[in-house]
């Protein structure tokens, strides 16, 4: 058992995500991409005995990897179900932190079988659950040309990727594209000698993303970590290529996916995180040089901001949800007016209980947000 958990994966930063999650001994917490489970183990080792675990992986083979303890609970489900299943063990907005380890394990590029790699021939599957879902051989032979094109551009950045999509699809006329070699064969003439193996592995990841809709399973779950976690809690980040990186750096940065940035008032970025790191961070040369397959890994660490954090935000609500949250909506336009009489006459200053640390001598708030 034990050689074929190291065969599995060599988790990538491993330390750096540990220190990221900020592990609390009696917390909850959660790893999205169990795989060979070495990130969960190690997060097992740090909580104490009233800690808790839960992994999601929709791959069969990693659940010959969960461990027996009792902390620990399996999910065998896409973390696209995130929300569901937290929802399920009663732990939406009690998560202290959650772990995405977005890149493919090295058990599917080196088992021949799954068709994840171009170093070996066989089916043209790529499927993360191989009990349901579309094969990369159906992608191949049954998408039109546009959708073709559209999938190599889109998800490889290929610069021919119109051409390479009419060479298959006259290809396919033939005879059916059935395994790997079969491919090859017919992508042969846009590789190049110099870029062929960078060339490939742009088209097999193109299809591996299309296959397994990794893109909208992403953004499906980042945004569910906005009610799984509790107000403080850890988002840890670990991606692979461009695509998936920039979704993770917008998202954390900037709220939402296309990086439009959202100020308030008072001109600070709307956002629900706080980042914990300024710039990315990524393996060390020690790491590349003992795992080659991280070099193109980068981590992003944030934090959910705290209610206390957003709470300009309140202000600027319809008068409905401000009632619910226990000011009324008199005070919220007088409030209102006053910051923009303030605004106007170019007082940067901001006056808000924050500021003054709740000692209302000095607030301009306290007029209309206290009795």
């Amino acid at each position: 058992m034990k050689e074929k958990e190291i065969c599995y994966n060599i988790h990538v930063m491993l330390r750096e995500s540990l220190e990221g999650l900020a592990i609390v001994p009696d917390g909850i917490f959660v790893d999205v991409t169990f795989g060979g489970g070495g990130h969960s183990r190690a997060i097992l080792n740090a909580l104490g005995p009233n800690g808790k675990l839960y992994s999601f992986d929709q791959d069969a083979d990693a659940e010959a990897n969960v461990p027996d303890d009792s902390r620990f609970t399996f999910v065998r489900s896409n973390f696209r179900y995130l929300y569901n299943f937290m929802r399920f063990h009663d732990e939406v907005g009690n998560v202290d932190g959650l772990l995405a380890d977005l890149g493919v394990s090295s058990h599917h590029f080196d088992d021949k079988e799954r068709g994840f790699s171009f170093r070996f021939e066989g089916k043209l599957d790529m499927r993360m659950n191989t009990r349901a879902g579309l094969t990369a051989e159906e992608v191949i032979n049954t998408y039109t040309e546009a959708q073709l094109a559209d999938v190599f551009y889109l998800y490889g950045e290929l610069k021919q990727a119109r051409r390479i999509a009419s060479a298959i699809v006259k290809a396919r006329e033939n005879t059916p594209v059935t395994g790997i070699e079969d491919l090859l064969e017919i992508v042969k003439p846009f590789g190049g000698k110099d870029k062929e193996k960078k060339f490939l592995a742009q088209l097999f990841q193109a299809l591996r993303i299309e296959v397994n809709q990794e893109m909208e399973t992403l953004k499906e779950m980042l945004r569910q970590t906005l009610e799984v976690l509790k107000p403080g809690g850890r988002l840890v980040v670990i991606t692979y290529h461009s695509l998936e990186d920039r979704l993770v750096k917008n998202f954390l940065k900037t709220g939402n996916f296309e990086g439009k940035v959202e100020q308030d008032f008072f001109g600070n970025v709307q956002t629900p995180f706080r980042m914990v790191h300024t710039k990315v961070i990524t393996p060390s040369s020690e790491e590349i040089e003992s795992n080659p397959r991280s070099r193109s890994a980068k981590l992003r660490i944030a934090e959910l901001k705290t209610a206390t954090e957003n709470y300009r935000n309140l202000l600027f609500k319809s008068n409905l949800e401000a009632e619910k949250n226990g000011i009324k909506s008199r005070q919220i336009r007088y409030t209102t007016l006053l910051l923009i009489y303030i605004r106007r006459r170019s007082i940067k200053r901001r006056f808000c209980c924050k500021t003054y640390q709740n000692d209302c001598s000095g607030c301009f708030s306290r007029l209309f947000l206290h009795r």
